[in-house]
């Protein structure tokens, strides 16, 4: 399997197998290269429907050629002896960034998450992620309004009464929660169309079965979400002097 970057020949392979329809996968295979690969390429720039190669290879040389140099090595200098080298969670981050991409979500919220779930605290201001993602004040604001109402973040004031953004332990939770209200109110108003194109239309059966599917799986995240919480995030209890 070829390592390295990919090569313009390369993208332009994939620009090729996006415009016949071919999934990440069998593209990937064409080329010998991780799935992984191809998903991160093309999320990174534009997605499938905006993909181009020549623009691909362009930004990926300029990405490159600014990261030599913002982080110019000294030679002489001695090596880091703790923490984690600085390329790998750069390169981590946009991984990230590619899967929660992959997933649906917009690539500036994306770029969001994956810096705050890399910060060692879990939390960052809003001057930080714009300081960290180079990006506009407005843009963060934006990408936090829509993660907040998806149950990914959640903001708190600090002792110097800033903003922050907080991703924590219960996070998935009520990401999934917020999953399964909106499964639910799907299901509910596909129900509603039942009465109103008439039972026993075709119309009419096909959106009685989505919200009986809808209902399952919106009860089945919910309860599967509790359950994980209960077991995973509930401490254990501390012996009792009789049984200590």
């Amino acid at each position: 399997m070829p390592g390295g970057r990919l090569t313009q020949q390369e993208r332009q392979q994939i620009a090729l197998g996006l415009a016949d329809g071919l999934a990440y996968a069998e593209i990937a295979r064409g080329l010998d290269r991780p799935t992984s690969t191809i998903t991160r390429e093309v999320m990174r720039n534009g997605g499938p429907t905006a993909y181009r190669a020549d623009l691909a290879h362009r930004a990926t040389e300029h990405r490159s050629h600014r990261r030599r140099q913002a982080a110019p090595r000294d030679p002489k200098a001695p090596p880091q002896a703790d923490g984690p080298d600085a390329e790998a969670v750069r390169e981590y981050e946009e991984m990230l960034t590619t899967v929660f991409m992959a997933s649906g979500a917009p690539k500036m919220m994306s770029r969001v998450l994956a810096c705050l779930f890399t910060s060692d605290a879990g939390s960052l201001t809003a001057s930080e992620l714009v300081q960290r993602l180079q990006v506009s004040p407005a843009s963060v604001s934006k990408a936090i309004t829509f993660a907040e109402s998806q149950g990914l973040v959640r903001r708190e004031r600090d002792e110097r009464r800033r903003e922050r953004y907080v991703v924590d332990d219960d996070v998935w939770y009520q990401s999934m929660m917020a999953s399964a209200r909106s499964t639910i109110q799907l299901g509910e108003t596909a129900r509603q169309g039942v009465s109103i194109l008439g039972p026993g239309t075709p119309a009419a059966v096909r959106l009685e079965n989505a919200a009986r599917f809808l209902d399952f799986v919106s009860e089945s995240i919910a309860r599967a979400a509790n359950q994980a919480r209960e077991i995973l995030h509930t401490k254990p209890e501390a012996p009792s002097d009789s049984t200590a």
